[in-house]
């Protein structure tokens, strides 16, 4: 397992670097000037040039892009065009909160939607698996931003149970978790509508599988035929879901950040785009990238423990 743990690290230094490669040449190539974004468009060609230099933006584009690269080897990031500041600090300042809402919208996802999946496909065809689809429809077809606006109308504005906006580093855990739901649910709910759908049908499958009809045959009770057997089987492409579903719902949280007034990467990142802040966007979309491998190896690493049978090479 070592073995592979190692190459498996080892190959996602390419796709960093392809990543970062394409980060680089795309803001180059777009619209906008980090300097006029600074000095405003009413600064002269003298200012604007002597800033051009200062932040290195006059140097020719591969000696820009071979420096970027020395310094991202070097684990430096850099200093943001904007304040001067070191990139570093002020993404692990966010990070923090972009990973505790994914992780909240993942739990409200997997609690909410593997159950009424797993009920959905034993119940077919019946009014329980009716409402269980219906729900997976809506749920698939409302953006988390709109589930998130309608949840401020109703959670926050109608019945004033939770914050409006914002967040809370003082006041205990509770006090966090209450700023935390709505947004986390906003997330969660697409998510579970997802893992309901998929968890029936991939149910359905095994349970109309030759191993479960020989379990009833013999006599075992139902519920050791849904959880023990076609459950346990089901575990592979439910955690497989969860680790695609970790990059989706950290790209949602950018809007969700964005509508409940909460730090995070992607609030970062959507400053940094409009800032046109070189360094601090491929920094932020690396550090993205970097966690969505981190991701996917763990999953692979989890199959071994769901599946012994499974061995790594």
């Amino acid at each position: 397992m070592y073995k592979y743990v190692l190459r498996r690290v080892f190959w996602t230094l390419p796709t960093l670097l392809v990543v970062f490669t394409v980060v680089f040449f795309v803001m180059r190539v777009v619209a906008g000037d980090p300097a006029v974004v600074i000095l405003g468009e009413h600064a002269t060609a003298e200012a604007l040039t002597n800033l051009r230099h200062q932040l290195g933006l006059d140097q020719p584009l591969r000696v820009q892009y071979y420096t970027a690269l020395v310094n991202l080897f070097r684990a430096d990031f850099g200093r943001s065009f904007i304040n001067n500041q070191p990139i570093a600090p002020q993404i692990f300042q966010v990070l923090p909160y972009t990973i505790e809402l994914t992780m909240a919208g993942i739990i409200i996802g997997v609690f909410l939607g593997v159950p009424l999946g797993i009920l959905s496909a034993v119940r077919r065809n019946k009014m329980t698996d009716y409402l269980s689809r219906v729900f997976s429809l809506i749920g698939l077809s409302a953006p988390a931003f709109y589930l998130g606006i309608l949840l401020l109308l109703l959670f926050a504005v109608q019945l004033d149970w939770f914050p409006i906006i914002g967040f809370s580093q003082s006041g205990g855990v509770t006090r966090r978790l209450n700023h935390l739901f709505l947004p986390a649910l906003s997330l969660g709910l697409t998510f579970a509508a997802f893992m309901a759908r998929m968890s029936r049908s991939t149910m359905l499958e095994k349970l109309s599988a030759d191993y479960i009809r020989t379990a009833r045959s013999k006599g075992v009770p139902e519920f050791k035929v849904i959880f023990k057997h076609a459950m346990r089987d089901s575990l592979i492409s439910i955690v497989t879901v969860i680790g695609i579903y970790v990059g989706v719902l950290m790209g949602g949280s950018i809007l969700t950040e964005t509508i409940f007034n909460r730090p995070g990467l992607g609030k970062f990142l959507v400053g940094a785009i409009w800032q046109r802040d070189y360094n601090a966007i491929q920094s932020g979309l690396v550090i993205y990238t970097s966690i969505i491998v981190l991701v996917n190896l763990a999953v692979d690493l989890l199959y071994g423990f769901i599946d012994p049978r499974i061995k790594y090479t």
